[in-house]
């Protein structure tokens, strides 16, 4: 059944007419599930006879194959999966079709969908000795019309079912030149030619992770130094220091390096820190073990988190938490003592 639209004209019930099939799609989308047929048979050899086809869609653009196999494709597999299809395109193996009985085509070894309901004559489509397959779609002459078949994907759909998305032909070609103007583009951007892109990345990664390193030490100083200033800030509860600050230019690591000292200069101590970074909130929330019993970590940085947006965890003396929600970070903050003497 074809349902349409009429957009011009009459039509009348009886009338004859004509159904044109455009010629450019059809070739298109018989190269790309010519290359199906290679993908499926590539797949087998390189991974091993249990991959069996779960479903696959080709159109004019591109072909999308799903396949039984139990783990991701590392991109080594990838890479040979592509080159063996790419082989058999151009040994240009001349495609092959017979109409033979379904038994017939069994004991010749053509491959057959699992539980697929075929009827007692069936099409049977040969691509060298390579692909041997039961399929009724339309196809190329010979492997080499495809031309060239590109994977731009794999990825995971369902428990033991992977999934490749590729294209051939003319879309495989301008996929290739898209890429190639991205890589000469970010080669621009490095000063340095499409050969030495990736020493280059290298090479700034590395300077970028010294100067994370040299960051770190110059927070971890600053906050040492803040350290000594906020002793004075924490006020006395039944016996126990609390100190709640928010700390300029810290991290999260230099929060919880900042706890340490002040915990083991204050004694007795309930400590809530916080910092920011952008839009996005640290909180750190420790606490002494003879206070544990009374106030545990987690649950003073999640009061606090909620308040600015966010949750967190951690142990019974030492807990973080996130949030993004920077208005409302001060009044957080100030509602710590509250908390602490409703709680403690």
């Amino acid at each position: 059944m074809h349902l349409g639209q009429l957009t011009g004209g009459s039509l009348s019930l009886g009338a004859t007419v004509v159904a044109n099939v455009s010629q450019q799609l059809r070739n298109s989308t018989a190269l790309n599930h010519s290359a199906t047929h290679l993908l499926h048979a590539a797949l087998k050899q390189l991974l091993g006879e249990h991959v069996q086809q779960k479903g696959s869609l080709v159109d004019d653009e591109r072909l999308r194959f799903d396949f039984l196999h139990m783990s991701p494709l590392t991109a080594e597999q990838v890479a040979a999966v592509e080159h063996l299809v790419n082989q058999q395109i151009r040994e240009n193996h001349v495609v092959e079709t017979q109409l033979m009985s379904i038994e017939a085509a069994k004991q010749s070894g053509a491959e057959a969908l699992f539980g697929e309901k075929y009827s007692e004559e069936v099409r049977v489509l040969s691509m060298g000795l390579f692909s041997k397959e039961l399929c009724g779609g339309t196809h190329v002459h010979s492997t080499g019309e495809i031309g060239l078949f590109k994977i731009l994907s794999e990825t995971g759909i369902a428990s033991g079912v992977r999934r490749i998305e590729a294209v051939t032909g003319l879309q495989a070609t301008r996929f290739i030149e898209q890429q190639q103007q991205h890589l000469h583009a970010i080669a621009d951007l490095l000063k340095t030619d499409a050969g030495s892109v990736a020493d280059k990345v290298r090479q700034l990664l590395d300077k970028t992770k010294s100067l994370e390193k040299e960051v770190g030490r110059i927070q971890a100083k600053l906050a040492a130094q803040q350290g000594g200033q906020l002793l004075d800030e924490a006020v006395d509860i039944s016996g126990v220091k609390l100190l709640v600050k928010y700390v300029e230019n810290a991290t999260a690591k230099s929060l919880r390096d900042l706890s340490d000292q002040l915990k083991n200069k204050l004694g007795s101590a309930i400590v809530l820190l916080a910092a920011s970074s952008g839009e996005k909130i640290s909180i750190l929330a420790a606490v002494t073990p003879d206070v544990m019993d009374r106030v545990k970590a987690p649950e003073l940085a999640n009061f606090v988190a909620k308040q600015v947006g966010g949750k967190g965890g951690g142990r019974p003396d030492l807990a973080q938490a996130g949030g993004t929600d920077l208005k409302a970070l001060t009044e957080a903050l100030s509602s710590v003592k509250v908390w602490v003497d409703e709680n403690f």
